[in-house]
């Protein structure tokens, strides 16, 4: 076996891990008792915090495309998409500390807003637990060099992120009247 085929395989193996830990954590987190989560004022300030996150990643991801597709800019490409990365492991941190701190907001609406929030939340939550791993191996074939692989599995990657990015941004708008903060 080659050097390259040990990498990937090790890198399969923290991928996985990483991928069934983040939805693990989330869901943990949603059925944590009242009881036990901290009390945090700042907390209220975090689903704003993440809806410009995920605005600025669907930015990044826009500025990517257009980077690599038009310009044929490699260097601003990548420096874009990892500021994509970054600013999307930021939300996650953000999104866990919140959903930590307060529980879960229920919507308000009804009719077919409601349906309409329903129908983008759930495709945002599946979408977002299968993006999490392309974008680990999208990342991971670019910075080993292989970039056959990067572009094929790029194709499938970016647009699904910027799906998540953009959802989490209508799921804010749609949700945000019926926070309830205590101050």
């Amino acid at each position: 076996m080659n050097k390259r085929a040990i990498n990937d395989r090790s890198f399969f193996w923290i991928v996985l891990g990483i991928s069934l830990a983040v939805p693990a954590v989330v869901t943990l987190l949603k059925v944590l008792p009242d009881a036990y989560r901290p009390n945090a004022l700042f907390a209220r300030y975090l689903p704003g915090l993440n809806a410009v996150l995920n605005s600025l990643v669907a930015l990044c991801l826009a500025a990517g495309y257009y980077f690599i597709r038009v310009k044929r800019n490699k260097n601003v490409h990548q420096l874009f998409m990892f500021s994509a990365f970054l600013l999307s492991a930021l939300f996650l941190i953000s999104y866990v500390v919140y959903h930590t701190v307060i529980p879960s907001t229920p919507y308000g609406g009804d009719g077919f807003m409601m349906y309409a929030y329903y129908l983008i939340l759930s495709t945002h939550i599946v979408l977002a637990a299968v993006i999490l791993p392309l974008v680990l191996y999208t990342i991971y074939f670019s910075t080993t060099g292989n970039y056959d692989k990067h572009r094929r599995i790029a194709r499938i990657t970016w647009p699904l992120w910027m799906y998540v990015a953009v959802t989490g941004v209508l799921v804010y708008l749609m949700i945000s009247p019926y926070y309830k903060f205590i101050a």
